[in-house]
């Protein structure tokens, strides 16, 4: 199964690199404010402005593209498929995931969750309940449109605290695309999640831990 398609346009057309407000990253930033010395989890990989930012407010950032890693570990062959090996997994977990239980203060999801298969999802979604602090916040992302075959793929980068620049990767198709019942049932184990939908057609979701 192929879920890669090089046509980097978007469901609004666009092909460039474009920032907009997001009442999840600011919500996100607001639980944070005041804290100092934190270690916050970001799923979309390293970038200068992201690190920057975070550093600046006097926390920690761990970074790590999982996109590109789910690629690398699952993309020969059947590409969701391969999610439902059980060595695979746990090499997964392992590689990009392996922190110390309650580590985290924060996690930065993003849309990742959307292009994993069942078995990888729900390890996934367990591993950072694991290792994220109790009543500590995830920002996770998913697309509106759950009819769609294939969506857009964005790198996202914090240009300051309410301010998110989406890097289009190209159209892929997801494993799945959840409604608002979907969400809340993929974090049950949480104790609550909130909801925003945006212009974009993304629909954005703070869970408290």
């Amino acid at each position: 199964m192929s879920v890669f398609a090089r046509d980097s346009h978007d469901e609004a057309g666009r092909q460039q690199p474009y920032s907009r407000h997001s009442n999840g990253l600011e919500q996100f930033f607001g639980y944070i404010q005041g804290e100092h010395g934190l270690t916050l989890l970001d799923l979309s990989g390293a970038s200068q402005a992201s690190v920057g930012l975070i550093t600046g407010l006097g926390h920690r950032l761990y970074s790590e593209d999982l996109l590109q890693t789910l690629d690398e570990l699952f993309g020969r062959g059947d590409f969701y498929a391969n999610q439902c090996d059980p060595e695979r997994i746990e090499r997964l977990l392992a590689q990009s995931l392996n922190l110390p239980e309650a580590s985290c203060d924060g996690a930065l999801v993003w849309d990742l969750l959307e292009y994993l298969a069942s078995p990888l999802l729900q390890a996934v979604v367990d591993r950072l309940r694991r290792i994220v602090k109790p009543r500590a916040y995830l920002l996770a992302i998913f697309h509106g449109d759950e009819r769609a075959e294939r969506v857009p793929t964005y790198t996202y980068r914090i240009c300051d605290a309410r301010t998110l620049s989406l890097a289009p990767r190209g159209l892929r198709q997801p494993a799945q695309l959840f409604n608002n019942r979907a969400i809340e049932k993929l974090f049950q184990g949480f104790e609550a999640v909130k909801f925003f939908l945006t212009r974009d057609h993304l629909r954005e979701v703070i869970v408290k831990r």
